[in-house]
């Protein structure tokens, strides 16, 4: 991202920002809050992982590029996390609204009924005499009338002792209503302060991001030539797990139509593949604790902008020794050793397929039913590069989907 583009984004979040700090109507559902928290609480983690793997590597050159992607991913990630503070505060701040209007309401009935109840007390007070009470039963005409007029008296004290309860109920939800919005206040102007210091850690991150790219300039037609030998590999491994998944599906239908793209499902495979469909965006990741380094799609290099690059997939980067999972129900269809002796380990789902590349120290065998976050194999950690990445994909029947759209917060 350029400098032009960080002030154009630092102004959006400050702008964005500001209004919801003093915009009472900034339509959210406060039902989103549980969600909202969820996501932030993933995001720290995300970032605390991000940190970690920072820290560990050197500051060789040869890493310059590894920490930068990583940058770039921790920057992404606060992005995030000041936007979920912003809807955040924007939900805090509907609902002040909200209970500040049921306030004003409730001091207008409180005060109608402190009139209505003092008009009752006054009028009381004038026939307060039992005296007075009984010459106005005694004076009734005939029986019937002198009944209805006990119940008259019978039903205006009833009347009078729920006016002064009604006035007791709405003074105390008056009481607890003030309580919960002074609350609510404290805990967005602690969520606004929150969002005020991140804003300023965005900027201090998008800094040493530049600085880091600056220090690479004079080997700049050097990296770009590992960037496209890096992409070429990549885009080898992606064809070949493509392969594979056309392959796998004909053998699953026990056919030799190279035309074949969907599986044919028993009734069992129908109710997984119906599960797995049925929790999309709400998949867990894929491994324990991780950080989003290659997004899925067409999109430019992080570190190098003029050359575009194609993922199948996304790539995940993780700590050493960390265990790829697989992230539903299954069977594993395919295990494949790669030229660098690693693994690629592919997890059936009914008409979903998951694939795990990059795995060692396998846990698992063809043929095997594995279950949610069931450990597949470690990760392969490059100790020269000193990092762990796991690519990992995710194929209806053999059309290529984002992971990004399935996993949790990804």
């Amino acid at each position: 991202m350029d400098k032009v583009r960080f002030k154009n984004v630092l102004g959006f979040f400050v702008v964005l920002f500001l209004w919801t700090a003093s915009n009472p109507i900034f339509a959210q559902d406060p039902a989103q809050k549980a969600e909202l928290e969820k996501k932030k609480a993933k995001i720290l983690e995300e970032i605390q992982v991000a940190e970690k793997l920072l820290k560990s590597g050197k500051k060789e050159e040869r890493n310059a590029l590894n920490q930068i992607e990583q940058q770039i991913a921790k920057i992404r990630l606060r992005e995030n996390l000041i936007e979920t503070n912003v809807k955040k505060i924007g939900i805090y701040n509907s609902e002040i609204g909200k209970n500040q209007k049921k306030l004003v309401q409730l001091n207008k009935e409180l005060k109608l009924l402190k009139e209505d109840y003092a008009q009752i007390v006054l009028k009381s007070y004038k026939s307060r005499s039992d005296k007075s009470k009984l010459m106005f039963v005694l004076s009734s005409d005939n029986f019937l009338q002198a009944y209805k007029r006990l119940e008259y008296m019978k039903q205006y004290a009833e009347f009078r002792k729920q006016r002064g309860e009604e006035i007791v109920e709405i003074t105390q939800k008056l009481q607890k209503l003030n309580n919960l919005i002074g609350h609510q206040k404290k805990t967005k102007e602690v969520l606004v302060e929150s969002n005020k210091k991140e804003i300023i850690t965005f900027q201090k991150e998008k800094e040493e991001k530049t600085g880091l790219v600056k220090s690479l300039q004079k080997e700049r037609k050097k990296i770009a030539a590992e960037i496209r030998k890096k992409h070429k590999e990549s885009q080898e491994i992606d064809k070949r797990i493509d392969r594979l998944i056309k392959e796998a599906i004909l053998a699953a239908n026990k056919k030799e139509n190279e035309g074949s793209t969907t599986i044919k499902l028993t009734p069992e495979a129908k109710t997984l593949s119906d599960g797995f469909s049925y929790n999309k965006g709400r998949l867990p990741w894929p491994v324990e604790k991780g950080l989003l380094t290659k997004r899925f799609g067409m999109q430019p290099h992080p570190i190098e902008q003029s050359i575009m690059i194609e993922s199948n997939g996304v790539e995940v980067t993780t700590e050493k020794g960390a265990m790829a999972r697989s992230v539903f129900n299954g069977s594993v269809v395919d295990i494949q050793l790669m030229p660098n002796n690693t693994a690629i380990v592919m997890v059936r789902h009914g008409s979903y397929t998951t694939v795990y590349s990059n795995l060692v120290n396998l846990r698992v065998r063809k043929g095997d039913r594995v279950g949610m976050k069931q450990d597949l194999g470690e990760v392969y950690y490059n100790s020269l590069l000193e990092k762990a990445v796991l690519k990992f994909l995710i194929y209806k029947n053999s059309f290529k989907q984002n992971p990004q759209e399935w996993i949790y917060n990804m």
